[in-house]
């Protein structure tokens, strides 16, 4: 089996065969094509609807033959897609007809508990490292779902349940191995390639395929966390978020105002009514940690509540690995959710009639606050509040109402700030992609990528075009 190209370069014409039985002889990773017993299951990414067949995929076994790969797709013009975890909401993790680089065999994870750092290969979900450091009773904060790959999640920023107290993910990386389009494996940290290094920290997929990391480790062991479900009046909604602005910095909360789906801890008066479902985490002394969650119990009778002291790694909650939602979305920022806004928020869920729709609501700030907005790619430091909508549909002929129904709620939302978090970002346009890199930081961004990628390799993500 071939892949067979054509495209132009230099003004010409380039054409160029790619051999599954070459790529399977020159590579130690497994290499699958279509009609392969595993390849459906290999081209499953986590959302549903997202319906793309790759001419092969790649299962890299190290940083070598990643360069080999990004090579034959930048001197055949075949389309590249880089895949960690697979949970792109843009289908970013996939190409149809072309070569997916996919990472998940590169797990290597070496942890210095005594220096306080690991280095993680780019193939590991949140949940491996996270299970891995925490046997030293040390954590890098990721995000809330322990099936995400670290590549994307910590190339697009990582806003997660440690993000008050230690910070984004990029906040504790250290340095980075990288291919880049043309091939060569670069180290970058503050001092070798800094530019890229700056890149690389919230900036996305756009500049090369990141192979490691190196992260910082803090003392995180036991925590006092979980799940709280409240009713969602507004006044609840708004004074949830008020205690969260006014909590310790040890404590991030992620607050989801949604219908209540039929779960075994809930009343059963409860199914299908609004319901606030908190997820939380105090990173601290459990003494500190039980007086800081006391005033959102103290908001109304909870319908659940199983906070709790914990291993930090229990905070994610398990996972159904069939389960594959279709759902839209769109990401901003607020800068208030006082009861008036909670109230649009009620209105508009209780107005759909979607099978789910949720809100979601993360009060930011803290450590995540005090870095510069020029040190990293990642510009929405000042950001108080971050908000999700999202709307899910039962197949295509619904998909565009409930896009309309997200379009809407966003604009009685917004509160002036367009911007955007690129990893919450769905296929949405340059102009969503702008939103997210805001200011300098946008044409910062351009320079650094035509210096690393000027045509564009790496396009397949929430894309940032070389400059001019």
């Amino acid at each position: 089996m071939q892949i067979s190209t054509t495209n132009t370069l230099d003004g010409g014409v380039a054409r160029k065969e790619v051999s599954i039985k070459e790529l399977r002889s020159a590579l130690n990773g497994r290499v699958i094509a279509p009609g392969d017993t595993d390849y459906e299951a290999s081209r499953t990414v986590f959302y549903g609807g997202i319906d793309k067949r790759p001419a092969v995929i790649v299962q890299v076994s190290d940083a070598t033959e990643v360069s080999y790969v990004v090579s034959l797709a930048r001197e055949s013009g075949v389309e590249l897609a880089v895949r960690s975890g697979g949970h792109s909401l843009a289908g970013h993790s996939l190409s149809q007809g072309g070569i997916v680089l996919d990472l998940s065999r590169m797990r290597g994870l070496q942890i210095d508990a005594e220096g306080r750092t690991a280095w993680a290969e780019t193939g590991l979900t949140a949940g491996e490292y996270t299970v891995a450091t925490a046997e030293y009773g040390l954590a890098t904060g990721f995000g809330d779902t322990a099936s995400v790959g670290i590549g994307g999640i910590t190339l697009g920023g990582g806003i997660g349940y440690l993000t008050r107290k230690h910070g984004l993910t990029i906040d504790n990386l250290l340095a980075a191995d990288v291919v880049t389009a043309d091939g060569k494996l670069l180290h970058t940290d503050a001092e070798n390639h800094a530019d890229l290094f700056w890149a690389l920290r919230g900036g996305g997929g756009n500049f090369g395929v990141a192979t490691r990391f190196q992260f910082r480790l803090h003392p995180v062991d036991t925590v006092v966390g979980g799940m709280l479900v409240l009713p969602a009046t507004p006044e609840v909604i708004a004074g949830f978020i008020a205690a969260a602005e006014a909590a310790p910095e040890e404590l991030s909360t992620i607050a989801n105002v949604m219908t209540a789906p039929p779960m075994p801890f809930l009343p059963e008066a409860a199914h299908g009514t609004l319901i606030l479902m908190t997820l939380m985490c105090y990173a601290g002394e459990v003494e500190a940690g039980q007086r800081a969650l006391a005033p959102f119990r103290a908001l109304a009778e909870p319908l659940a509540d199983m906070l709790r002291p914990m291993r930090y790694p229990e905070m994610y909650q398990p996972e159904d690995s069939s389960y594959h939602p279709t759902a839209v979305g769109h990401t901003m920022f607020l800068d208030h959710v006082d009861e008036k806004t909670a109230v649009t928020i009620v209105r508009f869920l209780q107005e759909s009639d979607a099978p789910m729709r949720v809100t979601q609501l993360r009060v930011l700030g803290g450590a995540m606050g005090r870095v510069p907005v020029e040190a990293t790619a990642f510009a929405h430091r000042h950001a108080r509040i971050m908000a999700g909508l999202v709307a899910f549909y039962s197949g295509p002929e619904d998909q565009p109402a409930r896009e309309a129904w997200v379009k809407d709620f966003a604009a009685a939302l917004s509160q002036g700030d367009d911007g955007a978090y690129a990893n919450f970002l769905g296929d949405e346009g340059e102009q969503r992609v702008h939103a997210a890199y805001p200011g300098e930081t946008w044409e910062r961004l351009r320079d650094i990528k035509r210096r690393y990628d000027p045509t564009n390799l790496f396009r397949l993500n929430q894309n940032i075009p070389p400059a001019d």
